[in-house]
């Protein structure tokens, strides 16, 4: 099977934990008996995409705070080749200037792109390409915005970089076919969830540290008051019997008495996972850490069941 991958490079992106997080997969999904999947946070899509290729999903549903990610997700489902000949032209320009020309080429667009906004449900073609140009050229390939809104991330000095993956994104396009995408809430994903129906959750993480809340994406913040709210919100569909799971942070990479995580979802099973963190202006720093994934359903993996150190015990 061709691999197809996300467009963007994202804070907190699950690409290289796939294989990990397929363990943790309900076994309805992998069976073909659930054919509807929910993402409340898309983000850069890694794990939407997995299950697109992978599985028999009919009906999927992405959801997203950021107005112009989702943008950008419906241009390449309904005008992926409109989007590809904007990508080409900033490629073709960009890759011909020199290193002073480029970054001023790059302040340029990010000034332009930041000029403007669009309104919720707007397709514009011009907004998404300056988003993957910008995503493609700045430092670390980090998308940040600042209180107001505004994209300010610097310049990042990559001497070859892919602006247009043309072949990827037709690839998407194909893929995004049966996929509603919507800007939103998480809380807006309710009406399409049901017991027929997989859901993940990837919401902005609970910083383990004073510096790693730098990686916000929106310009709005996810306190541990809106973890509370999350975790409410992951019971309420657990009374429908979605099936649900969830992705966060490990508090006790830095503070082993740090219960947060098992007080808030407590009664359901929590495992770890090991990640090296992507995006970090230090590389000898991007270490691997332990993550969370909780779900509302036993996994089926027998490495899971047999190795504890992936479990951690919860009480009911």
């Amino acid at each position: 099977m061709e691999i197809v991958k996300p467009f963007v490079k994202w804070a907190g992106g699950k690409g290289s934990l796939i294989p990990q997080l397929t363990n943790f997969y309900p076994f309805e999904l992998k069976e073909g008996i659930i054919e509807k999947y929910v993402e409340p946070f898309v983000g850069g899509g890694a794990v939407l995409i997995n299950i697109l290729q992978k599985y028999n999903v009919k009906e999927a549903y992405a959801f997203d705070i950021n107005r112009d990610l989702i943008n950008c997700y419906n241009i390449i489902k309904t005008n992926v080749e409109d989007l590809i000949r904007q990508l080409e032209n900033k490629e073709e320009r960009y890759l011909n200037l020199e290193a002073e020309a480029r970054a001023e080429d790059f302040y340029d667009i990010r000034k332009e792109y930041n000029s403007y906004r669009i309104n919720n449900g707007e397709l514009n073609i011009k907004r998404a390409g300056e988003f993957i140009f910008l995503n493609r050229t700045c430092f670390n390939g980090l998308y940040r915005v600042n209180k107001s809104g505004d994209f300010n991330v610097p310049f990042g000095k990559y001497k070859n970089p892919c602006i247009c993956d043309k072949k990827n994104l037709r690839n998407l396009s194909k893929l995004f076919q049966n996929v509603i995408f919507q800007y939103g809430d998480y809380k807006e994903s309710s009406r399409y969830i049901d017991c027929k129906t997989f859901v993940y959750f990837d919401p902005p993480y609970r910083p383990i540290s004073i510096t790693s809340a730098f990686t916000s994406y929106s310009k709005e913040d996810f306190n541990d008051d809106n973890q509370k709210e999350l975790a409410k919100y992951f019971k309420e569909l657990d009374s429908k019997n979605a099936k649900l799971m969830l992705s966060n942070s490990n508090p006790k990479n830095t503070n082993k008495e740090d219960n947060f995580f098992e007080v808030i979802y407590d009664g359901f099973n929590i495992n770890e996972v090991f990640a090296k963190r992507m995006i970090n202006s230090k590389a000898n720093e991007r270490s691997a850490i332990s993550e969370l994934v909780i779900t509302n359903y036993e996994e089926m993996d027998e490495c899971i069941k047999e190795n504890p150190i992936l479990k951690m015990a919860v009480s009911n």
